[in-house]
Parts: C-alpha cells; structure tokens; sequence
C-alpha cells in the first residue's frame, strides 16, 4: 500500500469517533488504523465497531477509544504471502496490519491486494429460507445451508468464494432456522462483507423473496441458491449477461441421462433403426442467475413467485433471457448422496 494510503486511514489515540468514521469513509479500506506518536498500531476500529457503538449510544464527538479494538491480528513485515492469505482465510479477516519488529505499522495486508481482486459492489441474493426436506434427519436442528463441507457450513463456503473475487455486498433469505443464519454471520464483518437478511415469513420462491429486499438494486445482479457449490468466475457471469442484453440469465449444467434399454426409432409404423442404451443429454437449471433492475417490476410484494416462472414470463414478453452454459465444477447440494459427495471432492477442487 502506499504511503499516502496507508496514511489516509491512521488516526492518534486521542482521536473522535466521528474522525474514525472518516478516516473509514476516506480510505475506503472498512478500517481505520490508530498509532501512536511513534508510529506503533494502538488499536483498529471497522465498520462493524462503529456500527455497534452508535447502538449502544455512543458519542460520536468522543473519544476513539470507546469502541477501538486493542488486540487485532497483525503480522511482521516480511512475512510470506501464502502465510498471509492463510491467516485471513482462516480468520475470516478482510485486512491485518503489518508491523516492524518495534511494533510499527508499514503496511496493511488485504484480501484485494492478496488475492488479486477489486471491490465489486455487485448486489449478491443468496437463498437460504428453504427446509431442506430431502436432506432430513440432518436438517431436523439445522437449515441446509448451515451443513458442514470443507470444515465449515455451505453457504459460508459460498460467501468465501463470493469475497475472493471481490464481492462484499450480500443479502440472505433466509426462513427456516432463520436465527442459525443470523448469529453465524451477523453483519458479515468477519468475512469482510457487508450482509443484510431477507425475513421470509412464509416460503415466497426464489423470486418472489426478491419483493422484500430493502434496496432495489440499481444494476445487474446474482441470485444464487444457498446449497449450490460452484468452481465459477462471476465476473463473466456479469459479462454475458450485459452482453446478450438480458433482462435475466440463468447458468445452465450439462446433465445426461443413459437409457437402459435399446430404443427403436420409426416412422409411419416402420422401423428406421434402433440405438442400443443412448445417453441424452439435456441442460438443466444450476440454481444461478442475473436480473437486471427492471425483472423486479413483475414482482407483487409478499407474492410468492419462483425464479423459472419469472424467467419463462420475461421470455414471454420479448426480452431476452440468457443462458450460460457452465463447464466448471458444480453441486446442487439437495440430497445426502449429494452432500457426502461434495464433502469427498472439495479439497480436490477448491483447496490451493
């Protein structure tokens, strides 16, 4: 980081939190650094601390200190990358400090500059309301996206992948267990995003939720189901969608099917020939898609709707409806063949 940046973002010790908030608004960062006279990190102060500080009341005129945090993660200059980017993937960090042997601050680590990405403010709707029936006993306590792979829950694999590529801005559906979602995440600050929930009160399909957000997006942007694990690169997602000016887009999976007989082809009551055991091959709905601003106009608040119905009528009307075809690694997480299967092949596909 250079210097000019990395000085946009420290605050002294006897700083107000209204200048933490600015030294937050100004660097852009979702974090402000207070040094000491000497240049040694005192504290952090994010987002997440000021957010619970002005609800607990506090002054905003008054002192840093009333919310800043003493004891942060920090590494030692010179150390490796790879130790750098395990320590914020196994920390759930967005930045970490980068101290001298003495104690003073030279640089601050982020998950932009170490794993090569830029902030995308794309708005990200992850569904995670739905009960989970085929997966059940597992999901008799626990909502299905909450279920473990990789040695944490689905939808905090999906978010990690989201983040890595820059992507900060995501509301959740949620409904069944609602509160399991809430307390594991709860502002996303610990993953480096920024999450709001959508309360489902009754099941409302994966469009009919999107009546309840709280802001109307003002660009393109992903519905994802909750139980879907994808090797994806979204940003080309985004991409073709702009590029087929389409309404709404969903990812299609290639999915074949062996049929176990010998089919017999005719016509007019005479055999043309027969295919012994044929694979079909079709394209299937992968539980991802786009929509631009104005797809959210056929939706009536409260009205449940499902995401295929909402594209079929977009189709329907003449605009356009794009398809992209997925040739990465995808699980539809719906069964317990299902589940043990991905649980078997993440490390292979997602570890570095």
């Amino acid at each position: 980081m250079k210097t000019d940046e990395l000085k946009a973002l420290t605050i002294g010790p006897e700083a107000s939190l209204r200048a933490a908030i600015e030294a937050i608004d100004r660097s852009k960062r979702q974090i402000a650094l207070v040094v000491d006279a000497d240049g040694k990190l005192v504290a952090t102060v994010t987002d997440g601390d000021v957010r619970r500080g002005i609800l607990r009341g506090v002054d905003l005129d008054g002192p840093v200190r009333q919310v800043m945090h003493v004891t942060p993660t920090t590494i030692t200059e010179g150390a490796p990358d790879a130790e750098t980017r395990r320590l914020i993937r196994d920390r759930k960090l967005a930045h970490v400090p980068v101290l001298d042997v003495g104690g003073r601050l030279v640089d601050l680590a982020t998950v932009q500059d170490l794993f090569g990405v830029t902030p995308n403010d794309t708005r990200i709707v992850l569904m995670a309301g739905g009960l989970g029936t085929r997966l059940r006993p597992l999901t008799e306590k626990i909502p299905k996206p909450m279920l473990p792979v990789g040695g944490k829950p689905i939808l905090e694999q999906i978010i990690g992948r989201f983040a890595d590529q820059g992507f900060w801005r995501i509301s959740i559906s949620v409904n069944y267990r609602a509160e399991m979602v809430r307390d594991h995440f709860g502002t996303g600050e610990g993953m480096g995003v920024e999450i709001d929930y959508i309360e489902e009160e009754r099941a409302m399909g994966t469009a009919g939720a999107l009546s309840l957000l709280a802001e109307r997006p003002e660009a393109p942007f992903i519905v994802m189901n909750g139980d879907v694990l994808v090797a994806l690169q979204f940003p080309e997602l985004l991409a073709f969608h702009r590029e087929k000016s389409a309404t709404g887009t969903l990812i299609v999976r290639e999915y074949e099917q062996q049929v176990p007989y010998g089919v017999v082809r005719s016509a007019d009551g005479l055999m043309t020939g027969i295919e012994e055991k044929p694979v079909e091959r079709y394209y299937v709905n992968a539980g991802i898609y786009v929509l631009s601003p104005e797809a959210l106009d056929r939706l009536t608040p409260g009205h449940p709707l499902d995401m295929p119905d909402l594209l079929s009528a977009i189709a329907a009307d003449g605009q356009n409806v794009g398809v992209f075809p997925l040739r990465d690694y995808w699980r539809d997480i719906g069964r317990i063949a299902d589940l043990e299967a991905a649980r078997s092949e993440f490390d292979s596909v997602f570890r570095d």
